[in-house]
Order: structure tokens, then sequence, then C-alpha cells
């Protein structure tokens, strides 16, 4: 290090006018080089002023850098919890998405309750953040529009309000191609674990499934309806309920992957074989469904684009016609389902 850069070293912080003045160049060309945000410079000049700046310890003041330009770079994420997977991954898809723009996510739970959700809003903004993501949007609740007319920026993600910014799957679409797949194989008499009214996940899955029978000529029963939550237990629960009903269901469409490890629960408890006497599919094909005794058939959802197209949602004026992004799921095909058994 030269006689400039130890001088510098001796300041409490190093500062861009310290690096410049050990690298001999300007405080703007130290700016540029040093902004992580623009393309890489390999020249000589810019190699040398990295390595100076690495010799002073010097880090970036974001606090100063987000006063510049009256924002943070940050965004606030609410999810109900982080035990489910399925939020976890849209919170790391998110992550990266804002990693890949320069910003950074900070991620608030609460447990699906409207109360807590604007108690996490009002934390993170008073932190600073630009903008929020939820996916926690309810039928029952007004908060995005609570939201709105405070002039928050924010976006919906995997479930929406049907009138706010939001990026989500094709849930409609998902249930056609989960209950399309299982009339496939033969089975008429299918049940659905239909998850919570309150979630448009939920509900556009389930009109999904109706679809698909319509078109088939199948007779909806009611029966073969019940609701849960997206637990574990609730699932298995669930499953059971359906297979009380006469004529039982000879296949269970889960509405998430969480139902769907429930319901092969709740059916080993009664003695059932997935899928010999009971064909099964899930919903949203988190990691774990595919390593199960009985690998789990399910749709995949694409978290990466739902995070992305989030992300370049917030803030912009979007007309009404293009306000809600969706992003297809794919069905994976696995040994949970199969043809039915002739009675």
């Amino acid at each position: 290090m030269n006689s400039k850069a130890n001088e510098a070293s001796r300041q409490s912080r190093v500062t861009l006018h310290g690096v410049a003045a050990a690298a001999g160049v300007s405080k703007s060309t130290v700016s540029r080089i040093l902004d992580e945000r623009l393309p890489r410079s390999e020249s000589e000049t810019a190699k040398r002023v990295r390595q100076i700046a690495e010799d002073l310890g010097y880090v970036r003041d974001l606090s100063a850098a987000s006063l510049r330009r009256g924002s943070t770079m940050t965004i606030g994420v609410i999810v109900p919890r982080l035990t489910d997977t399925v939020m976890a991954m849209l919170y790391e898809s998110l992550a990266k998405a804002c990693s890949r723009a320069g910003r950074f996510a900070i991620v608030a739970t609460t447990d699906d309750k409207p109360k807590a959700d604007r108690l996490a809003a009002e934390t993170l903004l008073k932190r600073g953040v630009d903008g929020l993501i939820l996916s926690t949007a309810r039928e029952d609740d007004n908060f995005p529009e609570e939201l709105t007319n405070r002039g928050v920026p924010f976006v919906l993600a995997l479930r929406t309000d049907g009138r706010s910014l939001s990026s989500v799957g094709d849930d409609k679409l998902g249930g056609y191609l989960a209950t399309r797949h299982l009339l496939d194989l033969g089975h008429r008499r299918i049940g659905v674990i239909a998850g919570p009214s309150y979630a448009s996940s939920s509900r556009g899955r389930v009109e999904g499934y109706k679809q698909a029978l319509n078109e088939a000529g199948v007779t909806i029963d009611p029966a073969y309806i019940v609701p849960s939550t997206f637990g574990i237990d609730s699932g298995s629960e669930a499953a059971e309920t359906l297979m009380r009903v006469e004529p039982r269901p000879t296949a269970i469409f889960a509405v998430n992957d969480n139902t769907a490890i429930g319901g092969l629960s709740g059916l080993a408890r009664l003695g059932l074989s997935v899928p010999d006497d009971v064909s099964l599919v899930g919903y949203n094909d988190i990691p774990i469904v595919s390593h199960l005794a009985t690998p789990l058939t399910t749709l995949r959802v694409p978290f990466d684009q739902i995070a992305s197209n989030a992300l370049d949602l917030l803030g912009r004026d979007i007309p009404n016609e293009d306000r809600i992004r969706v992003s297809a799921p794919t069905l994976i095909p696995r040994r949970s389902s199969g043809a039915v058994r002739r009675q």
C-alpha cells in the first residue's frame, strides 16, 4: 500500500474521498467503479481502485446512497409463515429477484392474521422500505384498499384481490389440469381438499376442478368438496372426511402439497394405499414431494417468474387490464396418481 493509502487508512471511516485520494483519481470515478449496479469494468484503473478500496476496508454507505436516490432499495415482504415451504420458496425467489436488481428483501411473518398484517406493514414502512410485497391477501379483508388509499406502493403475490397490482399463478388452470389428469386416468369420483375460501389461490383451483368436471359431464357432488387450511393436519382430516362419503372418491385433488402430504397420512391411517386404492394430486411441487415413499403428482408453480413479475410491477403505474400478471403452472405426473380400479 502506498503512502496515500496508509494515510487514508488511519481515518475512522473510509470514504469515497479517501479511496479517491489513495488511488489518485476523482471521487466520481471511484463511485462509478464501486457501484455494484453498473457493469463491472476490468480496466487497470478499475482493478487498482477496487484493490485499494479492499485494502482500506472501504464499506459502501448504503444510508447515504439511499438519501441521494430518495430510496433505500429495500423491499418489505409479508408472508403468513416461513414454516410453510411455499411461502419460504416465494421469499427466496423474491430475495433473488431483489438481489439481481440491486435491492434487498426483508421478510415479516403474520400467521395469516389481518391485524398482524397491518402491524408488520407499519413496522416495515417505518424502517423505510420502498414498497411492500404481500402474499396474505384475503377475500374478507380490505387491507390492500387501505394501502392504496395511503399511497403505499405494494404488490400482491400468489394471492390477489382481483383489483390491486398482483403477480400470481394461474390457479384455475392448475386446478383444471390436476382434475383433467385424474379424469384421463378414468376417475369420475374425484374429491377435492379445497383449502380456505378466503384465499384466491384456493378458490381458483377449485374453480378449475369444477370446470374440468363440467366439461367431462361429471356431476359435481358438494360432499366431495371439503374445506381445509393450508396445513398438513387439516389435509389429513379432510382426506378422512372424504373417505366417509358414499360412494367414496377414487381420487383426491389437494389444492396444496401440505394438505396432500396430510392426505397421505390420513389415507394410511384408514389402511388405504396410494395410488392403488385412492389416487392423489397436490399443488406447488415443494421439494419434499418428489422424495416421498410414493412420489406425489403435483402442479409445479413458477415461483421465480412470479417473484420477478411482482418486483417489476412494484411502484409502477399499470393500466387496469394489465394489473394482474399470471404465470402458468405445469403438471408433474408421479406415482401417486394411477388408473382407476374398476369397482
